[in-house]
């Protein structure tokens, strides 16, 4: 696959069930290769979406946690799709909504062969929450390329940022069986943040 510049981003359709999923083709007419994004519903996920994308209204940004609770699929330069997922955690929704949405995702995850890539998204200014590790945990066991990208980094100082991410990462690497985890630091307020970003995922996309 050739560099992803992130230029020409395009809203294809929103999905919770497996039938409803596109299928997304690439100039040459070979199946799109997709990146997802997942975390808490609190996270930042819309508002790093829209900047890697440069579009202020692509995502929804809410001041209430939840607010997406269909998988978005956009097509980023004709050349690769990227997804967003429902947030988990503080979504103010009924038990029975959440459960779909947990279905949906599990379902896009564990069969969707499209995916190469998995962005895990953690606020900087926490430790992992039970679901985080779980979600992690999982990610692990079924063997999905992952990056893990601390957002709102604005919100501390490079000290604290960098203490976070070791916290962190202590946390995570028990259940990796202590072996390197890719990571990345993110901040909206950052121009460096989106290069950086389109940088990492670039490297670990499939060539």
């Amino acid at each position: 696959m050739k560099k992803i510049l992130f230029k020409i981003p395009k809203f294809i359709k929103s999905a919770l069930k497996e039938a409803d999923f596109p299928k997304l083709v690439d100039r040459s007419g070979k199946t799109m290769c997709e990146i997802a994004l997942i975390g808490r519903s609190n996270v930042g996920k819309s508002s790093l979406i829209n900047h890697l994308l440069q579009k202020k209204h692509l995502a929804k940004v809410s001041a209430t946690p939840g607010k997406t609770q269909l998988l978005n699929f956009f097509s980023i330069d004709l050349e690769l799709a990227l997804v967003d997922l429902p947030g988990y955690g503080f979504a103010s929704a009924s038990k029975t909504a959440q459960e779909k949405w947990a279905e949906g995702i599990e379902t896009y995850l564990h069969k969707r062969d499209e995916l190469k890539l998995l962005l895990i998204l953690l606020d900087i200014r926490r430790l992992p929450s039970d679901e985080d590790l779980a979600f992690f945990k999982w990610t692990i066991f079924y063997k999905i390329p992952h990056l893990v990208v601390f957002t709102k980094c604005d919100k501390v100082s490079p000290r604290e940022r960098d203490e976070n991410i070791e916290k962190n990462l202590i946390r995570l690497k028990t259940i990796n069986e202590n072996k390197d985890i890719p990571v990345l630091h993110f901040s909206i307020k950052d121009k460096n943040s989106r290069k950086q970003l389109i940088e990492k995922i670039n490297t670990q996309l499939p060539r």
